[in-house]
């Protein structure tokens, strides 16, 4: 059975917009400190600096037990990698995925950077094909299509550029809470999942990798990495359904 999503009110719309437009500002900010020798405690730190003193609360601190305001992932780290001491180097590739909430009302985004001006064609391919492919699947976002024209347009896109999509975790509904129906997989079929309608609050957020799709767990219970330890990127978008088509609510002008 597929679980379709909520319709936002007006009312909510509003505040997710302002919560979108926290997180969006405060990715593009922390862009200036993404620097050879930053912890990733200390990216972690400014950025609830930064949504706390835009009167909004970190939608990821505590969420599920997780301990920290930002999911920060390193090269073959796909998600939900824990803040700590350890230090970027050149090279890196940091996916760093974070929300904010204002009046109950959740924002979710993610980008992945290539630290220290490294040139490398693989990374930057990596970063560039995560980021078309979310713009793919937005663009399929339109009232009456079903999620799986979404998610065939990204996978589709993602293998025909050489790399694979991971399968074990998706994109989400969005909106009182973080992750709500409907699932927003970036692999599938155009007649599978829900259908997509006005008022509905989407997050796509492909998971592109260097080699197979398959992940493990670590240790620590939340870090995602590949497993066969190859490379992966991040990017990820809220979206808003409207007559007009899809609604991009965390990207802003720089």
């Amino acid at each position: 059975m597929v679980t379709e999503g909520s319709i936002k009110t007006t009312e909510q719309i509003v505040s997710m917009k302002l919560a979108c437009e926290i997180v969006a500002k405060a990715l593009i900010s922390c862009e200036d400190i993404l620097k050879v020798g930053v912890t990733t405690e200390e990216i972690d730190d400014f950025l609830r600096t930064f949504i706390e003193k835009e009167g909004a609360k970190p939608a990821f601190l505590g969420l599920y037990g997780f301990p920290a305001t930002a999911c920060i992932s390193l090269n073959e780290e796909i998600v939900h990698g824990i803040p700590g001491s350890r230090k970027l180097i050149k090279g890196d590739l940091v996916s760093i995925d974070c929300g904010a909430i204002i009046n109950g009302m959740y924002s979710d985004h993610a980008r992945t950077y290539l630290i220290g001006n490294e040139k490398n064609i693989v990374k930057e391919k990596l970063i560039s094909v995560a980021l078309k492919a979310l713009d793919i699947g937005i663009s399929n976002s339109i009232p009456g299509n079903k999620i799986g024209i979404v998610s065939q347009s990204i996978e589709e896109y993602v293998l025909s550029q050489g790399f694979d999509v991971v399968r074990e975790y998706v994109g989400h509904g969005i909106g009182t809470q973080l992750h709500e129906p409907p699932s927003v997989p970036n692999f599938g079929k155009s007649n599978e999942g829900a259908l997509l309608r006005v008022g509905m609050a989407i997050a796509i957020e492909p998971m592109v990798t260097e080699g197979d799709w398959e992940t493990r767990m670590l240790d620590d219970k939340w870090t995602v990495v590949t497993k066969d330890g190859k490379l992966s990127s991040h990017a990820e978008d809220t979206i808003l359904i409207t007559e007009n088509g899809p609604e991009i609510l965390t990207r802003i002008k720089k």
